[in-house]
């Protein structure tokens, strides 16, 4: 069941993300990321986030549930390539959407 605003389905995403405490290291990352290495894994393996042991997986969410720098990605960004860095409160992320609708 979709929650209807102004006649419209709310936009809902679903991304995984990577938290690091450094640009650098989620440079390092990223270029690993678009170089072959598996999302999920490299979240394993480097992740501070508790979703790391997810393979990142923040699973679905509407906009306004994040923290304003992360949802302004999410929901503007493209959909299965890898975002960022994306400086929040928490440290440096890599994103990836996997769906929106």
């Amino acid at each position: 069941m979709h929650l209807l605003y102004k006649g419209n389905p709310m936009t809902q995403a679903t991304a995984r993300h990577i938290l690091v405490d450094s640009e650098a290291k989620c440079e390092e990352l990223k270029a690993a990321i678009e170089g072959g290495q598996d999302f999920a894994e490299v979240a394993k393996q480097h992740s501070s986030c508790p979703s790391g042991r997810n393979g990142g997986d923040l699973g679905s969410f509407g906009p306004g549930q994040m923290v304003p720098e992360f949802d302004k990605v999410v929901f503007s960004g493209e959909v299965n390539k890898v975002l960022g860095p994306v400086k929040t409160q928490f440290g440096y992320h890599l994103l990836e959407v996997t769906s929106r609708s």
